[in-house]
């Protein structure tokens, strides 16, 4: 990008073209061109001509105000970009929202419209330019709708360079012109927006050559397409949307949750953000040293359960959200404990990722190299972190970025992959001075130890805050007792009392308070000044009073419902619906198939659960950690495990009586996974955790000798399997599970293995081949189960002879299939050429393979699914080799050449040459330090 100035002498001239942090702050100019010979050139620029054309008016006027806004530097697209040169007018194409999004200030020159004062009627409202302002060029003009999107700041001038207005104060005027939302001016990241409303923007907009219609939306869709002029509108249209297509693909597989929706969550399930809670931090020293110098790029907020620390970083966000506004680009995270899909390591990560792209989708780019070699198992295998470890660095290292707020809130709920996560901040804290960190978590030592070797990090304790805390509490209770008192009617006694009670014990715990708030809001005014002393200070004992409440409560069988419930919310390997719930306790006569029932139920389970969208969670972490270690015996009377077997037993029950051949009523046969849409009611939704599940619950629900016994020929697990197992795995496939389904069953086979002989083993062995060989067709036809599936099964196949009834009536001529599985136990699929080389990883759970197609391929080897594609040769793969830590992969090709790869990302760590002829074999060494390498130029080689 070059820039112009103005020296001393009055003159103009271009800066060298800059890069990344090299860009000082700038102006930028939006208007429409006049004849090409009217508009000041690159080459008159650098030539000091041009003087005398009409456009050089409009350099003179950028450059008077940017310099009225302290600004040095501007550009003008006629005269900052040479147009000789292609590759360079490609490139600013691509760039060109990017650059406008970046400006300081955009300045729109409208010569077509004059702010003189004629013909003005003194009884309207509207100003005198008003009318010219609607009809005005610009706003047909294809190119100036990024110019009016991507700018935070954007001022209109008449041809008379008098200040119009800008995009905010002439915002209702500019949606009426443009029929462009409020919101997308506003800022809202534009992938918000769909395609098709995206692409009404520039319905009525023209350009000079009929591509730039499609190209002038590069930056609008966020997509990288190579301008070729002269393939028309058709074609480039096609290419954009071809393009744009991909990356939602990339986008949509990448999320796993979205962390704006858990931000809303959480702040509607705790009764709303109370901005005077958290003002407090933003004048804090520790605070404000973090935000505004480079030396701190880590703040760590430390403090114990209930103290706020999840509130406190959602007032953070809302404020660094109003200062970042196309400046910086903010992304965070909430850990939950209790949620699978989101207390691990590699979800933060996604998480993170997903939010930044979100908001500079071109940033996609680092992801879709390697998502197109392996789809969506690069965001789920077992090789997850590390491939996305490597994308979030490469992402924060960036030159197009100007900042990255990142805020990761309870690292103390990453269950999974907790040292991981934190050495991953300790060192991208420094990586970058454009990222900035927040994270926060309870004061616990190992997280305190790790956090303590990032340099120059900060840390925020909320415990040496006590008397901001408390005044934030002040007014948190305020708000809260003020709202008790409109709703419930409290006289001026009762709201005082209430008020001091808060106030006296609270005890610098937020939680504490919004417990009691929510408890009291079901007690009549009249008896709220009595009640409240019932509730005990700090949150053990508030719990404890709830458990009590729930054991002594009239209704004996509503108790021991509650009691299930808890038990049963504190055991499952995620949150559950109330569907599923359904399915999961012995449910009350009156109670089941009662929709409104259950939720007043879950209100029966005192303040430990919430409810939103229909899905049960804790309210706090603190409820879960009381439950299971200080009501362990009220709630697990006969032991956990007992409450896993039930899980277990109840989920085989559930699925036994749902599960059924074409469940969805798609009928046809050859139907894609992707066609399908699930009905409403969803017949799945009651059972859908039971289909993921149930094999978990069964292994954990006792010693090895009880599982087996629940394994035996005449139990109910061989009973669902012999009934059910085709239906099951359809439902897996309708639900995005089948990898998940064939690590179950290779589960039940590892515990089986003991008794080769009985009847339930030899039928799971044959599952687990029936499921192996044909996890492709199955998790892209689900249907393809009862036809190709079945009918190509061996003759003695277990499963064929027991779903013999579920092949279709058409299907009347069978084919002549082997007797016996082969001893092929999955089929791999990929390569487009022949395969030469073939091994497995040194733990058994990886295989790679190099081929005449000229790629490396690495797959799961319980699963068969694809995991990375390994793509940098010019000729055939002749052999591969993993090192002993499974870590590595050594290639040898026929372009003379050994290569060396990392197993988990895919990419090239070396490229060692020397061999004069093809290299037919390699080898690591024992202990992984050396390769060693043979070639047909007849050498053996040994390379460190």
């Amino acid at each position: 990008m070059r820039l112009l100035q103005r020296n001393s002498a009055g003159q103009f001239s271009l800066t060298e073209d800059l890069n990344g942090d090299d860009i000082p702050k700038y102006a930028i100019l939006s208007h429409t061109w006049g004849a090409d010979t009217e508009e000041v050139t690159f080459e008159d620029i650098r030539n000091g001509a041009g003087e005398e054309k009409p456009g050089y008016r409009k350099i003179w006027f950028c450059e008077e105000q940017a310099r009225q806004d302290c600004l040095l530097y501007f550009w003008i697209d006629t005269c900052c970009i040479n147009k000789r040169n292609g590759a360079e007018v490609s490139r600013s194409i691509n760039s060109m929202f990017r650059w406008y999004q970046k400006s300081a200030k955009c300045y729109v020159y409208l010569s077509d419209v004059s702010s003189l004062a004629c013909d003005i009627d003194f009884e309207s409202p509207q100003p005198p330019w008003e009318s010219n302002f609607r009809k005005s060029r610009w706003f047909t003009r294809g190119w100036t709708l990024q110019e009016l999107l991507a700018p935070a700041s954007v001022e209109f001038f008449s041809q008379e360079r008098k200040r119009l207005g800008d995009k905010s104060t002439l915002r209702q005027l500019i949606c009426q012109i443009t029929n462009i939302p409020h919101s997308a001016l506003q800022g809202n990241p534009l992938s918000r927006f769909s395609f098709q409303e995206r692409l009404r923007w520039i319905q009525h907009r023209q350009t000079k050559l009929e591509e730039d219609i499609a190209y002038s939306l590069l930056g609008v869709f966020g997509v990288y397409i190579l301008p070729l002029y002269g393939e028309g509108t058709v074609r480039a249209h096609a290419r954009l949307k071809d393009e744009f297509d991909k990356m939602q693909t990339c986008i949509q597989d990448l999320h796993l949750t979205n962390p704006r929706d858990d931000k809303k969550r959480i702040e509607d399930t705790k009764g709303g953000l109370l901005e005077d809670s958290y003002r407090w931090i933003i004048a804090n020293s520790e605070f404000k040293q973090w935000r505004y110098t480079q030396l701190s790029p880590l703040l760590w907020i430390k403090g114990d359960p209930g103290k706020g620390k999840t509130m406190l970083l959602c007032g953070i966000i809302n404020e660094l959200s109003k200062s970042t506004f196309n400046t910086a680009l903010l992304s965070y995270f909430f850990c939950q404990a209790t949620d699978l899909r989101i207390n691990n390591a590699t979800a933060v990560l996604r998480g993170l990722i997903y939010m930044l792209v979100d908001q500079q989708p071109s940033l996609v780019s680092h992801i879709q190299k390697k998502y197109e070699n392996v789809g969506k198992a690069l965001f789920e295998d077992a090789n997850a972190w590390t491939a996305l470890s490597e994308i979030f660095t490469n992402i924060l290292q960036d030159s197009s970025l100007d900042g990255i707020y990142l805020i990761v809130d309870a690292l103390d709920e990453c269950v999974n992959g907790l040292p991981e996560l934190l050495n991953l901040v300790v060192c991208t804290s420094p990586v970058s001075s454009r990222a900035k960190w927040i994270v926060s978590s309870r004061n616990w030592s190992n997280i305190e130890r790790s956090l303590n070797t990032a340099a120059h990090g900060v840390r925020l304790s909320l415990e040496l805050n006590d008397s901001s805390v408390a005044a934030a509490i002040a007014k948190y209770i305020q708000f809260k007792v003020d709202w008790l008192a409109e709703r419930n009617e409290y006289s001026s006694e009762t709201r005082e009392s209430v008020q001091s009670y808060l106030s006296l014990n609270a005890n610098g715990t937020f939680l504490w308070v919004a417990l009691v708030c929510k408890e009291l809001f079901k007690i009549p005014g009249w008896k709220a000044k009595r009640k409240v002393t019932a509730f005990p200070p700090e949150l053990n004992p508030f719990y404890r009073r709830m458990m009590d409440q729930i054991r002594g409560v009239e209704d004996a069988e509503d108790g021991e419902l509650c009691t299930q419930i808890l038990a049963v919310v504190s055991a499952v390997y995620r949150p559950v619906t109330l569907g599923e719930l359904s399915s999961l306790i012995s449910m009350p006569d009156e109670v089941a198939g009662d929709d409104k029932a259950l939720p007043d139920i879950i209100g029966l389970c005192g303040s430990f659960l919430t409810l939103r969208e229909h899905t049960i969670s804790f309210v706090h972490q603190s409820a879960k950690d009381f439950l299971i270690k200080e009501a362990y015996n009220e709630i697990y009377p006969f032991g956990v495990k007992a409450v896993h077997h039930t899980l277990f037993s109840r989920s085989l029950q559930a699925m036994s009586q749902t599960l059924r051949r074409d469940i969805y009523s798609l009928r046809a046969p050859g139907i894609s996974v992707d066609q399908v849409e699930a009905p409403n009611p969803d017949p799945l939704a009651a059972v859908r955790y039971s289909c993921l599940y149930w094999v978990d619950h069964l292994l954990d629900c006792g010693t090895k000798e009880n599982t087996i016994n629940n394994l035996k020929d005449s139990g109910s697990v061989f009973k669902f399997l012999r009934q059910s197992y085709l239906y099951w795995l359809e439902a897996l496939s309708l639900v995005d599970g089948l990898s998940d389904g064939i690590l179950m069953i290779r589960k039940l086979e590892s515990w089986l293995r003991a008794d080769t002989s009985t009847d339930i083993y030899i039928f799971v062995l044959d599952a687990m081949r029936f499921a192996l060989y044909n996890r492709v067709v199955i998790e892209q036809a689900p249907l393809q189960l009862y036809c190709s599936a079945l009918v190509f099964a061996p003759e003695k196949s277990v499963i064929r002879a027991a779903s013999e009834k579920d092949i279709p009536a058409w299907i009347h001529i069978k084919p002549k299939v082997q007797a016996d599985w082969s001893a092929a136990l999955q089929i791999l699929e990929g390569h487009t050429d022949s395969v030469n080389s073939v091994a497995f990883s040194p733990d058994g759970t990886q295989v790679v393979s190099g081929s005449n197609d000229q790629t490396v391929r690495l797959w799961d080897a319980a699963t068969g699914a694809a995991l990375q594609t390994l793509e940098d040769y010019s000729s055939p793969v002749r052999s591969v080799a993993f090192s002993p830590d499974g870590k590595q992969v050594v290639s040898g090709s026929n372009d003379q050449t050994v290569r060396l790869w990392d197993a988990a990302t895919g990419a090239l760590l070396q490229e060692l040459e020397g061999h004069s002829s093809t290299v037919r074999s390699v080898a690591f060494s024992p202990d992984g330090k050396q390769v060693v390498s043979g070639s047909n130029d007849q050498t053996v080689r040994l390379w460190d």
